[in-house]
């Protein structure tokens, strides 16, 4: 995976109104191949920020929603 690629996905996890199914749509990754990307690739506050926004959000699941 390129540097831009793994740009785009940290950009569309970001998104209030990206869900993880949208990103799965787009590049093939799971909401848990996300979720590892983003430990990877943030530092570690900023992944504990991320994870506390996106937990439990319905706009991220859209099964929930």
């Amino acid at each position: 995976m390129t540097e831009s690629e793994i740009s785009d996905i940290i950009e569309k996890a970001w998104q209030d109104d990206v869900s993880f199914d949208a990103i799965e749509a787009t590049t093939g990754l799971s909401e848990s191949e996300v979720i590892a990307l983003m430990r990877r690739e943030l530092k570690r506050s900023s992944f504990r920020m991320w994870r506390e926004r996106v937990t439990g959000r319905k706009t991220k699941h859209l099964k929930r929603g």
